[in-house]
């Protein structure tokens, strides 16, 4: 009887929690699409997406260049900021998970770096592969974040038997380090025109972007994120180690594949469309498991939630703080982000000395 009681209430617990998580993001979704120097009223706004995507409206006489505005402009970008950060955030609750430690994401193990590669050479060079047209970026950038995340853990494997956080992060910030580098000597190779360009991309936002966009990221968003909704039996066992998991009957190595790709997946479509914005995977799994603890079936979900409207409202922010001008949303996300990793960092420090006392 008490056991079905404490599953009553953590039932309940977690169903507020899923309605809260949505509300957020709808909230936050309603609060971009409103924001702008243009105001629109909010039955306006609902009557244009209802009528763009079910076909069926209420209001006579819609100017067009409200539509234009709410359709065109600030729904792509609201729906491109959503995705992004949900991509980002799914991956960075998949890295924790597989590396069990919170203070692992995509941007600090180097994929995000590795992916900013692709796009960068992408971009500058203006490589189009056959069959592929306007995917070539989002594949390219998948691609070389998959590299990098192979060189990391080749560098790893090279410096020490085990697979520590603390060496991850490391050859992470190495790696990144390099690619830096290259980088900054495609930028100095560049004409002012691709620098300035390459450089702004690099910031990571999501404005002057279109309709093109979104269907850039989507499929491998799905891709990514049903590759890794269903292997979340795999990172719960992982958080017990790789040897238990495998007693248990978890087929260790191709779990880490898939998780890896999957997370891959996610994350270079994301840098892709938005360039490279960080935190987002680092701060938002770490939020959830504070809020519902380790379990993978409703962390992967969660973070996903409100990885997306956590990034709708840096957007917001980054557009509204120094208008008319913008903030690069990495900007953001950076300023808030940096505090929280470091916080993380003193307190595992803190947590792994008073294991050793």
């Amino acid at each position: 009887m008490r056991n079905l009681s404490i599953r009553k209430s953590l039932n309940n617990r977690l169903f507020w929690i899923y309605l809260g998580s949505g509300g957020f993001v709808l909230g936050a979704a309603l609060l971009g699409l409103l924001n702008s120097s243009v105001a629109i009223p909010i039955p306006t706004i609902l009557h244009i997406l209802s009528e763009n995507t079910l076909g069926k409206g209420w209001l006579p006489d819609i100017p067009k260049n409200e539509e234009m505005i709410i359709w065109h402009i600030r729904f792509p970008r609201v729906l491109l900021a959503m995705f992004v950060g949900a991509s980002l955030a799914l991956a960075g609750a998949a890295f924790q998970g597989l590396l069990r430690n919170p203070l692992a994401d995509p941007y600090t193990i180097g994929v995000s770096s590795g992916a900013a590669l692709g796009a960068v050479a992408v971009l500058f060079f203006n490589i189009s592969i056959i069959g592929l047209g306007g995917f070539t970026l989002p594949v390219v950038a998948i691609l070389s974040g998959l590299l990098c995340l192979l060189l990391v853990f080749g560098l790893v494997r090279l410096s020490s038997r085990g697979l520590a956080i603390e060496t991850i992060i490391l050859a992470g910030i190495i790696i990144s380090a390099f690619i830096s580098s290259i980088i900054s000597l495609i930028i100095a190779l560049g004409d002012k025109e691709s620098m300035t360009q390459i450089i702004y991309w690099l910031y990571g936002s999501v404005g002057m972007r279109s309709w093109s966009h979104v269907q850039l990221i989507f499929p491998f968003m799905m891709a990514g994120s049903i590759l890794l909704f269903l292997h979340y039996r795999e990172l719960n066992a992982m958080a017990l180690g790789e040897e238990a998991a495998d007693h248990i009957g978890v087929n260790v190595k191709r779990g880490k594949i898939l998780i890896l790709f999957g997370a891959s997946l996610l994350t270079g479509s994301a840098v892709a469309v938005s360039g490279s914005i960080g935190f987002v995977g680092l701060v938002i799994p770490h939020l959830v498991r504070l809020l519902i603890g380790p379990n993978h079936r409703h962390v992967l979900p969660l973070s996903m939630l409100i990885g997306g409207g956590f990034l709708v409202l840096a957007d917001l922010f980054a557009r509204t703080i120094i208008a008319p001008k913008e903030l690069p949303i990495g900007v953001i996300t950076a300023l808030i982000g940096a505090p929280v990793f470091a916080g993380l960092l003193i307190r595992e420090r803190i947590g792994k000395g008073k294991k050793n006392d």
